[in-house]
């Protein structure tokens, strides 16, 4: 059974700013922690088809996956799944603008296999509170500056 869910975040600032900093490669380590690696894999990244691999450091275990953007409609939205042991992550998110602030909404669908199906079962609250914080952190790069780097 697949864990679904939605978060919605607040920016102050206007959409073009965010889709700016939302739609930069670059960016991703600035608000994505422990993102140690992103290499395209084929596609031009960013656009729909393109599939990259991502590596991430958890503590002491490494994580790769490889995210596969599946639609991308900025500013309106940006659909991927994202692709790792055990775990497979239909992930969209969409982005309004209203009085000069923006409103991101992140609908996320994970799917697990073997060992993980445990964890989605047990923790589901883990997975939530991961994008929320993911969705925090990008909030306070694109409002303060502030990294995860600096962290």
């Amino acid at each position: 059974m697949p864990l679904e869910y939605s978060q919605t975040i607040e920016i102050s600032k206007p959409l073009a700013e965010v889709i700016e900093a939302y739609d930069s490669t670059e960016n991703l380590k600035y608000w994505q922690p422990g993102l140690q690696e992103f290499t395209p894999i084929s596609g031009e990244p960013g656009k729909t088809g393109s599939k990259s691999k991502m590596v991430f450091l958890n503590g002491k275990r490494t994580i790769e996956m490889v995210e596969t953007i599946t639609k991308n409609e900025l500013p309106r939205s940006l659909a991927c799944t994202y692709e790792a042991k055990g775990v497979f992550n239909e992930m969209e998110n969409s982005f309004r603008e209203e009085s000069g602030k923006t409103f991101l909404t992140s609908h996320n669908v994970f799917h697990f296999k073997g060992f993980m199906k445990l964890l989605g079962v047990l923790m589901p609250g883990a997975f939530k509170k991961q994008s929320m914080e993911y969705m925090n952190n990008f909030k306070a790069f694109v409002e303060d500056g502030k990294s995860v780097l600096n962290e």
